[in-house]
């Protein structure tokens, strides 16, 4: 039960015998104003978190100020000051609005610290390539097996399957326009051309983009946030030849691989288009393949590939090396891993392109 007494500019609330939520506690808005409120145990044999709230209920209205404890339960007031303090707020902080060319001028500041952190990292990265060449460089040899492993063996179904369905999408489109001249039969050797020179290469890449590229983003991220890279820092271990090195080596000796691996069920899946949907010979289209493949679009492709998988490295290793202390950040280094890999393969597959043309490739 609940004894309410008022006295001067006090409020007593006598606290006794069993409190739970059907303990009575009858007081007025009109009493508890401009009152402080006092609440004394007296002989309390059981109470619960129902009551505390009730009680916290009523008196809500009254500042935490106002409110003493006299021979309370230890846990209820701890419950009861817990409750009355004030909820925390994050105090806004509303930018001031810059003038134009003050925006500008920041914007071209940020953009010139990304390039030059970009720029000392890949520079980190080919000092430690140079450290490699002459066996100094600190790393283990099983993270690059398992690295390995990670990129090569594990990407080879998801590959195949893509570049398949990229040939006999290929082909069949390519076939709907030729069936009107009467030359799906150049089906062999419009797949064979594409999947070669560029198309094996830019399907694995985005592929690796996706699944590696991401996983080495949170992978480092994650070693970030649990500061496990500044143990590194602190033991003077390198953290571009202890982690981002056996990365590098392991994408830029699977890419040319899964690109072979790419450009074999490609074609194999335009022959499948071929040849059950479109009646070409399988002779035929084997001939017309072998005729089309030169040796020089093979490279070109290979060579293309070489280059994605420096850029997915790269673009992983970066944004994870350069990850927050927080989950969130690990979820944005992945994003952007992702994201700056595919753009900057597109942006270097117009590049080589321009290239091979002005050289006669």
């Amino acid at each position: 039960m609940i004894e309410v007494q008022t006295k001067d500019h006090h409020l007593i609330c006598i606290l006794e015998g069993v409190l739970d939520a059907t303990t009575p506690l009858e007081v007025s808005v009109d009493q508890l104003r401009n009152k402080k409120v006092q609440l004394v145990g007296r002989n309390i044999e059981s109470w619960n978190t129902d009551f505390v709230v009730t009680l916290f209920n009523v008196l809500q209205g009254v500042p935490k100020e106002h409110i003493t404890y006299s021979q309370i339960p230890q846990g209820m007031e701890q419950l009861l000051r817990l409750a009355f303090q004030s909820p925390y707020k994050e105090q806004e902080v509303t930018q001031p609005k810059l003038p134009f060319l003050e925006r500008v001028g920041d914007a071209g500041l940020c953009f010139c610290r990304c390039v030059k952190k970009g720029c000392l990292f890949i520079h980190a990265c080919l000092v430690s390539w140079g450290r490699q060449l002459v066996g100094k460089a600190v790393y283990r040899r099983k993270d690059f097996w398992m690295v390995l492993a990670d990129c090569g063996p594990k990407s080879i179904l998801i590959v195949s399957l893509i570049s398949f369905m990229v040939g006999l999408i290929l082909a069949f489109v390519g076939a709907l326009q030729l069936k009107t001249f009467g030359a799906q039969i150049y089906v062999a050797s419009l797949v064979t051309i594409g999947m070669t020179r560029i198309m094996g290469a830019i399907m694995t890449g985005v592929i690796m983009a996706g699944r590696t590229g991401a996983s080495y983003a949170a992978t480092i991220g994650t070693m970030q946030v649990n500061e496990e890279l500044d143990a590194l820092q602190t033991m003077g271990i390198s953290r571009t030849d202890f982690l981002v090195l056996p990365r590098m080596n392991a994408l830029l000796l699977s890419m040319p691989i899964l690109i072979l691996l790419a450009d074999f069920l490609g074609i194999l899946g335009g022959c499948f288009v071929c040849v059950l949907f479109w009646e070409v010979p399988l002779s035929e289209y084997i001939r017309y393949t072998i005729n089309s493949f030169h040796i020089t679009h093979f490279l070109v492709g290979v060579f293309h590939g070489v280059v994605f998988g420096l850029i997915i490295a790269l673009c992983g290793c970066y944004f994870g090396v350069h990850c927050g202390r927080n989950a969130d950040s690990v979820g944005a280094a992945t994003t952007n891993a992702v994201v700056y890999s595919i753009v900057w393969m597109i942006v270097m597959t117009g590049i080589l392109t321009v290239i091979c043309s002005w050289i006669g490739i």
